[in-house]
């Protein structure tokens, strides 16, 4: 549905808009890997409210090609699938350098004690169960974006300021 087929008759927002908050919301990318395409749907329909360019691998070995091509800044993320697990993925992104910063939100119908514990072992930055509340995968995605994005925010003033200390140096 493109926005002019909106209808201009719905109902005003309520004080606190919450797409208002979602306009501080840096330009980002969010990948979804599941093998179940009504699973990526779900996400992608929760989503679509955001500022964000969505992305959809259908497993983990088609998710690490496509971080390589995308350079997602979050990945929501099903354990369970075939090739390659959540685990697995997970695990892999966090250990190279160049993938440790993207975020990763778990997404996923196991549940018990030592399937959280492996997710936070593996590095995953968050973890939410199937069936999945979209109010909470809002407010867990757009936190991990902002957190994303301060890291980098971060990053660039860090290497400003060791530039400036470098530069007083040679003077």
């Amino acid at each position: 549905m493109t926005q002019q087929d909106k209808s201009p008759t719905t109902s005003p927002q309520p004080a606190a808009n919450p797409a208002i908050a979602d306009q501080f919301l840096p330009p980002s990318t969010v990948m979804i890997v599941d093998d179940n395409p009504q699973n990526i749907e779900l996400l992608q329909a929760f989503l679509e409210s955001l500022p964000v360019k969505l992305v959809s691998a259908v497993d983990g070995v088609d998710a690490l090609e496509k971080v390589q091509q995308y350079n997602p800044d979050l990945i929501l993320l099903d354990i369970m699938m075939p090739k390659m697990s959540g685990f697995q993925v997970c695990r892999k992104l966090k250990s190279d350098p160049k993938t440790r910063d993207i975020q990763i939100l778990m997404v996923t119908a196991l549940n018990e004690l030592g399937d959280i514990e492996q997710a936070s072992e593996c590095g995953t930055d968050d973890f939410v169960s199937k069936p999945v509340n979209k109010l909470e995968l809002l407010t867990r995605v757009k936190s991990l974006l902002r957190v994303r994005h301060m890291k980098s925010e971060l990053e660039r003033a860090l290497t400003y300021l060791n530039e400036i200390e470098h530069d007083d140096e040679v003077l």
